[in-house]
């Protein structure tokens, strides 16, 4: 009996995640280089992930973030969307910990959702030890901070972001990989992720996938839906955060872009 998507989602970005660390610790005893590092991360991760998936589901396609975007994806039924390693800057550092692997699957849907949807999604946070899942992540919205908590990138921490926490009187908290940046706001560190600096389907499917089964809100930040496996996967912006505070972040980002 083939696995369930759920169940090999979560498996693969396990499995993938115990290679990361196993990698990271023979550096450590090594004092290796850390580009070397980074670049067998990405590399032996995705080789991982990719003889997996043709394994396990021979017939479906895949985006990955260190692959070859084989646009034959654009008319399959399922495409699998991952990232071997998000935050591979992270993962090079020793001690840091926001770094993950994101396994998702988008499935074409009928003709009532000619856009398709996530439908099975896994973020692994190997050095924090967990792993977030569909279709049950085990979190929920909780009731959050005052002031509100935004999490950014420590790199590139747009402007928007900086603009809406002024304009909402919120604090910035830095992490990594947008992996590990959902994580925050699922767990209830912050409250919301907000980025507009673009990025790639593959830096958010899983987390996106994840927090939807956990109830929270995801949107581009003009409040449309986030959709997948487009012609080109970049992705220019997202919100993701409590679904009580969604209209004011909305409604704020209206302000600071002066948008109708």
């Amino acid at each position: 009996m083939a696995v369930d998507d759920h169940v090999l989602a979560r498996d693969l970005a396990e499995e993938a995640g115990r290679l990361l660390l196993g990698l990271r610790a023979e550096a450590a005893t090594t004092a290796g280089d850390p580009v070397v590092l980074r670049k067998a991360g990405d590399r032996q991760s995705h080789e991982l992930l990719m003889a997996r998936l043709a394994a396990e589901r021979p017939a479906d396609a895949v985006l990955s973030e260190e692959g070859v975007d084989d646009k034959a994806r654009l008319a399959a039924d399922r495409v699998w969307i991952v990232d071997p390693l998000d935050g591979t800057r992270e993962f090079g550092i020793a001690g840091r910990e926001d770094w993950a692997v994101h396994v998702a699957l988008w499935a074409r849907g009928a003709q009532g959702d000619p856009a398709g949807r996530l439908a099975a999604g896994a973020v692994a946070l190997p050095a924090q030890g967990r792993v977030l899942s569909t279709p049950d992540p085990g979190v929920r919205p909780g009731d959050g901070h005052s002031p509100l908590r935004i999490v950014v990138s420590e790199s590139r921490a747009p402007q928007l972001a900086r603009d809406v926490a002024t304009r909402v009187g919120a604090q910035l908290v830095i992490c990594g990989s947008a992996g590990a940046k959902v994580a925050t706001v699922l767990s209830g560190e912050t409250d919301a992720y907000l980025h507009a600096g673009g990025f790639y389907e593959w830096d958010t499917a899983a987390p996106v996938a994840v927090a939807l089964a956990a109830g929270f809100h995801v949107s581009r930040i003009d409040g449309s839906d986030v959709s997948y496996n487009r012609d080109d996967p970049l992705l220019p912006d997202i919100l993701v955060c409590r679904p009580a505070i969604a209209s004011l972040l909305l409604e704020a980002i209206r302000e600071v872009t002066h948008a109708n």
